[in-house]
């Protein structure tokens, strides 16, 4: 292109943000608005998070290794960043998901209790779709100066990159973005085709062209987080306390913090620790966040059960990633070789070395060697073994064992309850328990204010947004009580069970529990 005096016009870099903005909410509202299925998706995924919450819920073993694949959409070769910098980023997502992050110890001592490790890493995609060996980075050139969060940049098309299935990696779109916009992602039970998150080139990694406030790789933590179904800290309700992020020990604020806010920071009659402004879902500086809580622990593994049960597999936490495998060599030699190299190897041995090296070796084994050698080992087993040894084996099992004793095993399981025999742990409840009641087919209220700090006891629901009303709170309150206390009570029968402790009356009983818990589930639900 050019000006209107005829002169090649130089692209200009757009200045980077100073203050953190988040595109995700937008794109939820559009997706509501827009696709159909969404909102049921949504409604599941969110169902599924709520009973996590409510019951023991232990999610993957281990770790869960999630493959990502970058793509690089670049106008200008600022925005093509280097490997090196994608690299820093993955390193990054590490440190924080696994509550590695060097920071981590400047987390205020009233939510120290409260830092969790996600048991989520990352990794460079090794394989592309076809099976093929990758860096796991894609590179497209486009004439688009800048993008919007109305996911553009995530197909050809439109000037992006199309994505790699939704299904087998997380999908990092990397680019220059418009509007003061940081990133933005997709929740789970979206398209496919647009799944993923995208962010501003210069906030992308701690090298290269990552800028300050926003040049330690957290903004790609924060939207991961999103990708993984955790909602902005402040519940999204503007500047008000009747929000919620629908996670119990995140307490309640008025909205969201910028900059690095001094601790505490009291906002809806929170004190005396005020906001967890140094939460990873937070609008701070890169250098502010620095946690992620139990509670959004819990939801993530929830995203990785349900939603997103299809990407990443499951490691011993800490085991190394394995490295890439080995591109295929040049064809051809570069064209630079000198043809003569040959001539540089020397024709002839060091004459320095013994003509006659080999008569050093011996000759002959070491004289001292026994002839016989041999003769020391036994001939024949030890004539003390009985030779009847099988005759000292029982042919008959006791004869004090009852005959029936298989009567006293109960037939038949409860009919409603699924006994996971692969899970190595024997406290939790029949499987049953946690499956979703039919009834529950719209998304849950949060229960409770958060670690006890004040607050509204009941949020608005994710996707409806209608708060409930003070009787319904009192209710809601009652019932997950109880629920809490049957939960025990299940997880007791279980054990029992595991011991083989349970007579027919107490298999009665557990029956009776099993579907009194369902019940007052099924009543949260409606």
């Amino acid at each position: 292109m050019a000006d209107a005096k005829g002169r090649a016009e130089v692209p200009q870099e757009i200045e980077p943000p100073q203050k953190r903005t988040c595109g995700t909410m937008a794109v939820h509202d559009r997706l509501l608005r827009s696709v159909p299925g969404y909102r049921e998706a949504r409604d599941s995924s969110e169902n599924h998070a709520w009973r996590a919450s409510l019951a023991p819920f232990m999610g993957r073993t281990g770790c869960t290794r999630i493959p990502v694949v970058v793509h690089v959409v670049y106008k200008t070769d600022a925005q093509n960043i280097s490997d090196s910098q994608i690299k820093s980023q993955i390193d990054v997502l590490n440190a924080d998901y696994r509550k590695k992050n060097a920071d981590v110890g400047a987390v205020p001592a009233a939510f120290q209790p409260f830092v969790a490790d996600t048991r989520i890493e990352f990794e460079l995609a090794a394989t592309d779709p076809a099976g093929a060996a990758t860096n796991g980075i894609t590179r497209t050139q486009t004439a688009k100066v800048s993008f919007t969060d109305d996911d553009g940049v995530k197909s050809a098309a439109t000037g992006g990159a199309d994505p790699w299935p939704a299904d087998r990696y997380l999908n990092i779109w990397v680019c220059q973005l418009g509007g003061g916009l940081l990133g933005y992602a997709q929740f789970p039970g979206g398209p496919a085709a647009t799944d993923g998150v995208v962010i501003l080139h210069s906030a992308f990694g701690n090298i290269g062209t990552a800028a300050a406030p926003f040049n330690l790789g957290r903004t790609a933590t924060h939207e991961v987080g999103h990708w993984l179904n955790l909602r902005h800290i402040w519940g999204d309700d503007g500047t008000g306390c009747s929000g919620s992020d629908f996670v119990a020990d995140t307490p309640n604020q008025a909205g969201p913090n910028y900059g690095k806010p001094g601790f505490p920071s009291v906002t809806c009659s929170n004190g005396p620790n005020g906001d967890m402004f140094m939460n990873y879902m937070d609008y701070v500086d890169d250098a502010a966040m620095i946690m992620f809580t139990e509670g959004q622990v819990t939801r993530m593994q929830a995203a990785l059960d349900s939603a997103r049960s299809s990407i990443g597999t499951s490691v011993p936490c800490g085991a190394p990633v394995p490295k890439p495998p080995v591109k295929d060599l040049p064809k051809d030699l570069p064209k630079d070789l000198p043809k003569e190299v040959h001539k540089e190897f020397p024709k002839d041995l060091p004459k320095d070395l013994p003509k006659d090296l080999h008569k050093e070796w011996p000759k002959d084994l070491p004289k001292d060697l026994p002839k016989d050698l041999h003769k020391d080992f036994p001939k024949d087993p030890p004539k003390d073994l009985p030779k009847d040894l099988h005759k000292d084996f029982p042919k008959d099992p006791p004869k004090d064992l009852p005959k029936d004793l298989h009567k006293d095993w109960s037939k038949d399981l409860p009919k409603d309850l699924v006994i996971d025999q692969k899970s190595p742990f024997t406290d939790l409840p029949p499987k049953s328990v946690l499956d979703p009641p039919k009834a529950l087919s719209e998304p849950p209220i949060e229960i409770g204010g958060g670690i006890g700090l004040p607050g509204p006891a009941l949020g608005m629901p994710f996707v409806l947004g209608t708060p409930a009303s003070a009787a319904q709170r009192v209710v809601t309150q009652q019932a997950a009580a109880l629920a809490a206390s049957y939960n025990q009570l299940l997880a007791q029968f279980a054990r029992l069970y595991a011991q083989g402790s349970l007579d027919a009356s107490g298999m009665a009983a557990w029956r009776e529990a099993t579907a009194a818990y369902q019940q007052i589930i099924g009543s949260l639900g409606t």
